[in-house]
């Protein structure tokens, strides 16, 4: 490691205040930003630890939409009341990020603005159309993931909470690397009125992205047997040591085909 300086701060105001000091970086749960820092893949001259705003927690339903702090952790999210009641596939896809110290480190807004392509939460926030809030604004989750590692976040902006809004029937499911347990392919459906959606983390070359294949198969029949015969390209397919495109493009399928059925328990 090498010299940095720690800010640890207790308002938002504080925090967009300190972002302007060097090149300073947001910590939270820094399950990326410190073994990025190991690396040095990232060294910033200071950080600004976030995790102390209380605005930044806590766990909501209004309604139809389902409203969750920055600094809310993994843990939180899946042992919560509210989002077992409210969205039983999202405490799933909370239970099973990383291991139980990710999980109880780790946070949403962390896990959101870093747009890791193996994260969990980006498959969960497209599927559910929901909507990133910031301290300056509000991105549909559909304009807010811009690439591998990038979003639509300028350099003072900081998440504050996701909003979820809430469908029928849901569900997730990942094919995990063995050793980090983080998604190999991960794929989030859901139903509501407006019809499926069907959200993919962890195969794509550019991010998180929707099938439209798999979509349009689920639209007429929400069924795993609706899935049997769809058959994607391995274009735009991440290949890697662990897995090759046409392989991710095999377990695009095959995850979909079970986050259906937990979806109908």
């Amino acid at each position: 490691m090498y010299s940095v300086n720690y800010h640890r701060v207790t308002s938002l105001a504080e925090a967009v205040s300190a972002l302007g000091m060097g090149d300073a970086k947001l910590l939270s749960g820094g399950m990326t930003l410190i073994p990025a820092m190991k690396t040095r893949l990232a060294a910033p001259s200071d950080l600004v630890d976030i995790s102390r705003i209380g605005e930044l927690a806590g766990i909501r339903v209004e309604g139809r939409t389902l409203t969750i702090g920055a600094a809310t952790t993994h843990h939180d999210v899946a042992t919560s009341d509210v989002v077992a009641n409210a969205c039983p596939a999202l405490a799933d896809l909370a239970a099973h990020i990383g291991d139980p110290h990710v999980r109880y480190m780790g946070t949403i807004g962390g896990s959101v603005a870093n747009n890791d392509p193996a994260a969990d939460y980006p498959a969960a926030l497209l599927a559910l159309n929901a909507t990133v809030v910031t301290n300056k604004r509000e991105h549909a989750a559909a304009d807010f993931f811009t690439g591998l590692f990038e979003t639509a976040l300028e350099e003072d902006e900081i998440v504050t909470a996701v909003k979820f809004q809430l469908c029928d029937q849901a569900g997730y499911e990942k094919f995990r690397n063995p050793a980090s347990r983080y998604a190999m392919t991960g794929v989030f459906v859901a139903r509501d009125d407006a019809g499926v959606r069907v959200a993919v983390t962890g195969a794509g070359e550019n991010g998180v992205f929707r099938s439209t294949e798999i979509e349009a198969a689920l639209g007429g029949n929400f069924d795993p047997s609706a899935v049997a015969n769809v058959s994607l390209s391995a274009d735009g397919m991440m290949g890697d040591i662990h897995a090759s495109p046409e392989y991710r493009a095999n377990l695009v399928v095959v995850m979909a085909k079970r986050a259906v059925a937990k979806a109908l328990r």
